[in-house]
C-alpha cells in the first residue's frame, strides 16, 4: 500500500487499523498481532501521538499500562486512506476481466475475514 503521501509507515497503518476495528486497546495488546518488540511499538505509538492520530492514556484499571484510542484526526485520515483490497486489485490485477476480478475480490475478502477472526480469537484466549 502506498502510504507515503499520508506520512504513515506500514506498522503505523496497522496500529490505526486495529484501533478503527477494535476500538480502544491496551498498548500491550498490539504486540502479538503486530509481531514487533515492545520498544518498536513504543516508537510507533509515539510517532502517531505526535501526529495527533491516536491518544495514549493511563489505563484506569492498571496505572502501569497504557491505553490507545484513535482521535478524530486519526478517524479523518483513516477515511482518506486507500482500501488495501481495492489497491491490490487496481495494482496487481489491472486488465483482468470483471468476472475474474469479482472472484479475486471475494476470495481476498474471505481470506482477510478469516485471518481477522483468527487474530481476534487468539486475543480472547
Amino acid at each position: 500500500m502506498t502510504l507515503q503521501p499520508y506520512d504513515l509507515g506500514p506498522t503505523q497503518w496497522y496500529v490505526l487499523w486495529h484501533l478503527v476495528h477494535d476500538g480502544s486497546l491496551a498498548q500491550r495488546d498490539l504486540l502479538q498481532p503486530l509481531q514487533i518488540e515492545k520498544a518498536t511499538l513504543s516508537g510507533v505509538v509515539s510517532a502517531l501521538v505526535r501526529k495527533e492520530l491516536i491518544e495514549q492514556t493511563t489505563d484506569p484499571a492498571d496505572q502501569r499500562q497504557k491505553r490507545l484510542s484513535i482521535t478524530q484526526a486519526g478517524q479523518a485520515l483513516w477515511a482518506k486512506l486507500p482500501d488495501p483490497i481495492d489497491l491490490i486489485l487496481k495494482t496487481a490485477f489491472a486488465g483482468v476481466c470483471e468476472h475474474d476480478l469479482a472472484t479475486v475480490t471475494q476470495v481476498l475478502s474471505l481470506g482477510t475475514a478469516r485471518l481477522n477472526n483468527l487474530l481476534n480469537k487468539d486475543k480472547k484466549s
